[in-house]
């Protein structure tokens, strides 16, 4: 593929948008490292606590997850980000190498580290400081040696071609300016026969240019959203097989504002 395949929303020559890529990931980059620092949430609410009782962990249950995996992982991983729960759909198995796109406190990856096993690996990969420093603090107070957390953009993983056995997210993808290059990058890293299993926020019909174009909506994983038909063609395009897009549920109630959580999954041949 060309770089221009690989590349959605680009400006105009010489225009500056907050979808211009280069633009667009500075700003996601500057507000999640500011929820990073404050414990803060993506939706505008503050000191999202990860007990029990707290706004995250409220957020956590509330998208797929229970008390049991609350407790699974250490207590500041859980930053109430996520939109689903992909460790639910990943179907890891013992001994497996896991990837994390976007893996911020590196909740999912604490938790699919108990999946796989001490046999195991996950990486997380994030392109924000703050949050790979966040993860590493929570990973030595965590009682798991087979997580490791990189420092990277997911449009251009630090993994190995062909080591990875399955790739999760959970609500990072939408904010990616370079969407299909995400899906091309996850593909190169897989084994033959490797999934994808991902949490995220799509589209049911394309979103106005004010929606897109504005910063908070991009910030919050709503102006960033693809439609599903769009999805499905860069999941083929980068080659993946078996390729599913569910609906989970309504995420933004508003007719203006189409968006809705749903699972995304798709496999490498073989």
């Amino acid at each position: 593929m060309t770089d221009e395949t690989l590349t959605d929303d680009a400006p105009a020559d010489g225009e500056t948008t907050p979808t211009d890529p280069a633009t667009r990931r500075s700003t996601v980059r500057e507000e999640y490292g500011s929820i990073a620092s404050t414990n803060g949430d993506c939706c505008g609410g503050e000191n999202a606590s990860a007990t029990d009782d707290g706004p995250a962990a409220e957020r956590a249950c509330s998208v797929g997850y229970d008390a049991a995996d609350l407790e699974g992982a250490p207590d500041d991983a859980n930053l109430g980000l996520g939109c689903g729960n992909p460790i639910a759909i990943s179907n890891l198995e013992p001994g497996e190498t896991v990837l994390d796109l976007g893996s911020g406190g590196g909740f999912d990856c604490f938790l699919a580290a108990r999946e796989v096993g001490p046999d195991g690996t996950v990486i997380g990969v994030d392109m924000t400081p703050e949050m790979i420093d966040t993860a590493r603090t929570n990973a030595r107070e965590s009682d798991l040696e087979n997580v490791e957390f990189r420092l990277g953009e997911i449009e251009h993983l630090p993994v190995a071609d062909g080591t990875v056995d399955a790739i999760i997210s959970n609500c990072v993808v939408n904010l990616s300016p370079e969407k299909p290059r995400v899906l091309a990058e996850a593909y190169r890293v897989l084994r033959p026969g490797g999934t994808i299993a991902i949490s995220d926020l799509v589209a049911t019909e394309p979103l106005s240019e004010e929606l897109r174009e504005d910063p908070e909506a991009v910030t919050a994983c709503v102006g960033g959203a693809a439609t599903i038909d769009e999805l499905e063609r860069w999941l083929a395009e980068a080659g993946f097989v078996d390729v599913s897009i569910a609906v989970e549920g309504e995420w933004v109630p508003s007719d203006e504002t189409p968006v809705v959580s749903a699972r995304i999954e798709g496999r490498k041949p073989a």
